[in-house]
């Protein structure tokens, strides 16, 4: 593991694969840590020839957490932006898009793949938009548009999201518990639920660094990111879009509006897949990666 000084932050980070092959940059989800892009996956991807890296976005991980940035209040957040106001929040999406920017810069990279998922899709989608000189291809994985008009997650959904957790230090087993409820809740039907990898990851992730008001920061930046659909309609790398037809915290539709939103992007609809990227579809989905990555090399 890597740290590099990015736009006066840290971001740590580390890589797979040969230095001199091409790099597809792994952004991390909402509240989670770079090892979501676990060690087989990226060693797979590597081995297609990319120099892989991946890395915590702030307020995550072992990146920099901006303790001195007040989180908002949640209620106060929802309720500002329900009266066509836009709340003051600690940063944004763009910012953190800036953060992967700066990443490149500090690891000499001049153009790169980039691959999101979740919130992180949403961070690709920006980078592409905003730095297309710097971006070889997009992959947008369970991620959207920001269209206010997309359904929503169910509330029961939205419940065990957004319920306080245990603290992990004084209660372990109610933190998991917690934590494998909602990632069971989130899971596709069509693949088994390891529980044990789940289990696994979830402990290492509260090792490394367990902050509920770094969460609560990067909510805020997602409630304020606002519809990208006109950044969007600006984007001319090769794109694919991943979208599980079973996912009930992004839906599917907003998969397919990413999709119809980018000239020319691929859209994989992918049954029985929910908010989650299990092991079993780790082949096929490095597949349309690669594939959308050799079009970017040649574009």
């Amino acid at each position: 593991m890597n740290i590099a000084d990015v736009n006066g932050i840290q971001i740590a980070h580390e890589a797979f694969g040969r230095e001199g092959d091409p790099a597809i940059l792994l952004i991390a989800g909402f509240g989670t840590q770079m090892i979501r892009w676990t060690d087989p996956f990226c060693i797979e991807l590597a081995s297609r020839g990319y120099r892989v890296i991946r890395f915590d976005n702030r307020d995550a991980g072992l990146s920099t957490h901006l303790a001195q940035l007040v989180p908002p209040d949640f209620g106060a957040l929802v309720a500002t932006l329900m009266s066509g106001q836009r709340p003051e929040v600690p940063y944004t999406l763009d910012d953190m898009a800036a953060d992967a920017v700066g990443l490149l810069d500090a690891l000499s990279i001049d153009r790169a793949h980039v691959v999101g998922r979740s919130m992180g899709g949403m961070i690709a989608q920006i980078m592409t938009s905003e730095y297309p000189d710097r971006i070889l291809s997009l992959t947008s994985i369970m991620s959207s548009t920001g269209n206010p008009a997309l359904p929503q997650a169910g509330p029961d959904v939205m419940g065990l999201m957004m319920r306080p957790s245990p603290d992990p230090r004084d209660d372990e087993m109610g933190f998991l518990a917690s934590s494998l409820a909602f990632a069971r809740r989130i899971a596709g039907p069509g693949f088994a639920f390891d529980e044990e990898a789940h289990r696994a990851l979830v402990l290492e992730e509260a090792r490394r660094a367990y902050d509920p008001a770094g969460t609560a920061r990067q909510i805020a930046a997602m409630a304020v990111a606002g519809d990208r659909r006109a950044r969007l309609v600006t984007i001319t790398a090769p794109t694919l879009v991943i979208h599980g037809k079973d996912d009930p915290l992004i839906l599917p539709t907003c998969g397919e509006d990413t999709a119809s939103s980018i000239s020319g992007a691929e859209l994989m609809l992918v049954e029985g897949m929910g908010h989650d990227l299990p092991a079993a579809l780790y082949g096929r989905v490095i597949d349309t990666i690669d594939r959308t990555a050799q079009r970017g090399a040649i574009a």
